[in-house]
């Protein structure tokens, strides 16, 4: 924490963790009222919350069990702790089985972000001392924005991205997909927020089709590293584009 990040208590496909020193030149000076509609692991989220302390901090995913953890961990975090070392104790092949077999629908909220971090980790690791000042945590659809989001609030949108090559990647993080009629959604989205003078960085793949989509705003690029590839000689650096538009 000596560098102000908070690491984040997920592992997350797509997570900012390692683009996180990339993204700071594209945060504006001022930060009083921050939204995340993707929020994910939230790697930019903590540290804007350690570093800017915003007024206002409005964080949303459409996973429900990723919601569920966040607020829990801010509300009820020594309950959690105590079950998750139950989980560590008991960690094993067989154990891991039975714990991924549990209905959600029959757990409490505690015990299912237990269950929820320890099948994302399987082992626990610690929160950290975390400053959770967030206005509101909602399990809803990045679309919902548009009913609070002001002039002036910084957005920052990190959805599934746009394959690079169609049907080799992971497009979604529920049961639902996002594919091209979602990213067209989202950027329908940005525009209107723009318009409102919202100050808006997107991050997504580099690819012709999302150029396409946001020509008419401020595209960067970035260096990422790929971490996820069943081929071991997939795994390097490669561009990702980053939006931005009034910051």
């Amino acid at each position: 924490m000596g560098n102000g990040n908070v690491a984040s208590f997920i592992k997350w496909a797509g997570g900012k963790k390692q683009l996180l020193d990339q993204l700071k030149p594209f945060i504006p000076d001022k930060v009083d009222s921050y939204i995340e509609p993707f929020v994910g692991g939230g790697a930019l989220a903590f540290y804007i919350l350690q570093n800017y302390s915003p007024k206002k901090v409005i964080l949303a995913d459409s996973n429900e069990e990723l919601v569920n953890a966040y607020l829990v961990i801010k509300d009820n975090v020594e309950d959690l702790i105590s079950l998750l070392k139950v989980h560590r104790a008991n960690h094993c092949k067989d154990y891991y089985y039975k714990i991924r077999a549990l209905s959600t629908k029959k757990l409490s909220r505690v015990e299912g972000a237990a269950r929820f971090i320890y099948l994302n980790k399987t082992c626990y690791n610690g929160f950290g001392n975390c400053n959770w000042n967030v206005s509101s945590l909602k399990c809803e659809s990045f679309e919902k924005i548009l009913e609070y989001a002001q002039g002036g609030d910084f957005v920052y949108f990190d959805p599934p991205y746009y394959p690079l090559k169609k049907g080799l990647s992971f497009t979604t993080y529920t049961k639902e997909t996002f594919y091209d009629k979602e990213h067209s959604r989202l950027a329908n989205v940005l525009k209107q927020l723009a318009n409102r003078g919202c100050k808006i960085v997107l991050s997504n793949s580099d690819t012709d089709f999302i150029r396409g989509l946001y020509s008419g705003y401020n595209i960067n690029t970035v260096s990422a590293k790929r971490f996820i590839n069943c081929n071991g000689n997939g795994r390097g650096r490669i561009s990702e584009l980053v939006i931005t538009v009034n910051t």
